[in-house]
């Protein structure tokens, strides 16, 4: 675990928002140099704390209007049924995430489709047939908001 001081808390919040801001940029927001920026961003990527950057599409213009949350609960468990399933799973297109939960259900998958028919084909054909697939529980997104996260 790493101890994050006020200014990393500040930098992590600006990444989150806009990861493909520039340093300079970010520096100047945050009241320090270009290279004191990147330093920090440098030590907070060795240490593991920033993993990674990612684009974040906007879904509804590619034509993905519908995002469900599915609820997936398997008929046998086992290491092998387990492995099989999220080989599987991981394989279909529309499936955008897939986490392994504890609760009710022991997959929850996140899955967009272009309208809700398309995702009744998407669950008849594709999702209903994997391995060990038990019941399942969709719940279709109505609106989202992206928050930065524990970061403060």
């Amino acid at each position: 675990m790493i101890e994050l001081d006020q200014t990393d808390r500040a930098l992590l919040k600006a990444l989150v928002n806009d990861a493909g801001v520039s340093t300079a940029a970010l520096g100047k927001r945050l009241g320090l140099s270009q290279p004191a920026t990147w330093r920090r961003i440098r030590r907070l990527e060795q240490a593991g704390v920033i993993t990674g950057y990612r684009a974040v599409f906007d879904l509804e213009k590619l034509g993905f209007g519908v995002s469900v949350f599915l609820g997936v609960k398997l008929a046998r468990k086992g290491r092998v049924s387990l492995e099989d399933f999220e080989r599987a799973v991981t394989a279909i297109p529309e499936v955008q995430s897939v986490q392994h939960v504890l609760g009710l259900f022991d997959y929850r998958l996140r899955i967009v489709a272009r309208d809700l028919a398309d995702f009744e084909r998407v669950l008849r054909r594709r999702i209903m047939t994997l391995p060990g697939v038990g019941d399942v529980e969709a719940n279709v997104l109505l609106s989202e908001e992206r928050l930065p996260g524990p970061i403060g």
